[in-house]
């Protein structure tokens, strides 16, 4: 197959990997900066076009879209898939996983255990919000954070009350959730190819952070998944267009899997 791989940078590990993995299975593989895509949207021939030439088609496209670029890189992975290219994980699939106020909603439809979690838009329900997510403390995040950039562990009330109007004195959504403690700053991540789980690990803050990423600090190692776990990777996506995806759960109780 002729595999084309959406990435700001192709020098990163996963994108040297991923190319390595296809070639020794005789696949080609082109890496290119979905940012330099530029695409003709016509209805008798659409195409794209990358650095002054028109790409060929690719049978299959990986996309490796950061949020920064969410917009520009799902517009061109969505005319890959206009143009008959199979994407690992969809456009519209990208685009709802990047909103998490989307996320969750669309996790609680679904019956999904999730973090209570409130939103509100006018400063006078700040009090009734606290409350309905069960009081402090309380976790404040940006709807548009990443890496853990962004949220915010309020311990009381009083400073859940200054954290919440300083985001909003910026003009910024945000999320408030209850704090689950039970997990002692840990969680389990699990990537997914398909329905199956292919690896996982447990990720666990540093010392005096609540944070488990490891952009913040945050240490990392190998975890098993069993059916005494109670963790269904699979679910939570089934629907959504996913074909690769990393899922990340919570313990169950004093953080012990």
């Amino acid at each position: 197959m002729k595999i084309a791989i959406l990435s700001r940078d192709g020098t990163l590990y996963s994108c040297k990997r991923l190319r390595e993995a296809a070639m020794r299975r005789g696949h080609l593989v082109e890496i290119l900066d979905p940012l330099s895509c530029y695409m003709n949207i016509n209805p008798a021939a659409s195409s794209i076009h990358y650095k002054g030439r028109r790409l060929p088609h690719f049978d299959a496209v990986i996309p490796r879209i950061g949020s920064a670029i969410t917009f520009y890189g799902t517009a061109a992975l969505r005319q890959f898939e206009l143009l008959g290219s199979y994407p690992l994980n969809e456009s519209v699939a990208i685009t709802r996983a990047r909103d998490k106020l989307r996320s969750l909603q669309l996790l609680a439809r679904q019956g999904i255990d999730l973090p209570i979690t409130g939103i509100a838009h006018s400063p006078d329900d700040t009090s009734d919000l606290i409350k309905m997510v069960g009081g402090a403390p309380l976790v404040v995040k940006l709807v548009e954070g990443t890496q853990g950039i962004g949220v915010v562990l309020a311990e009381t009330r009083q400073a859940a009350e200054s954290v919440i109007d300083a985001f909003r004195g910026l003009n910024a959504h945000i999320l408030v959730q209850e704090y689950i403690a039970e997990a002692k700053g840990c969680d389990i991540r699990c990537l997914v190819v398909g329905n199956e789980v292919v690896a996982a690990i447990e990720r666990c803050a540093k010392v005096g952070d609540f944070r488990s990423n490891l952009h913040r600090g945050g240490v990392a190692s190998i975890a098993t998944i069993t059916p005494e776990n109670g963790i269904s990777p699979s679910k939570p996506h089934r629907r959504w267009g996913w074909m690769w995806r990393a899922s990340t759960f919570y313990a169950p109780r004093a953080g012990r899997w």
